[in-house]
């Protein structure tokens, strides 16, 4: 049985060891679960003009197959939906004058006590 919040705290866990690498890798925060009436967006970051729309998946193992395996086709087309509205709502912001690319990323996070396994699958759709 799990106990209540756990799957809440794995994901939080996964948002952090996802974010760090972004971080590492030179990109900035914009935004982190985003929300809107159509949702939220876990991470949203930017490094140049490239402004970067994170689906963040975790789990404690890989028994029940990859995280990213969760992002099927009603997914993406969410996320499509929510990065146009944040987009929207950062309309005529500096923002949105530096975004010449949006880039749709997975990062697949295994959370175990050795440490987190994080892959990011950039350009995943």
């Amino acid at each position: 049985m799990v106990a209540e919040g756990e799957g809440a705290a794995t994901g939080r866990r996964g948002e952090d060891a996802a974010l760090r690498r972004y971080t590492r890798a030179g990109y900035a925060l914009v935004a982190r679960n985003w929300r809107c009436r159509l949702g939220e967006i876990d991470l949203i970051l930017a490094r140049g003009a490239t402004l970067v729309v994170c689906e963040v998946k975790a789990r404690r193992g890989a028994g029940l197959g990859g995280p990213y395996e969760a992002v099927g086709a009603r997914k993406q087309a969410k996320l499509r939906m929510l990065a146009e509205a944040f987009l929207a709502s950062a309309a005529g912001t500096a923002l949105s004058a530096a975004v010449a690319e949006v880039r749709f990323d997975v990062a697949s996070v295994i959370v175990s006590d050795r440490g987190d396994a994080v892959h990011v699958f950039e350009d995943a759709f």
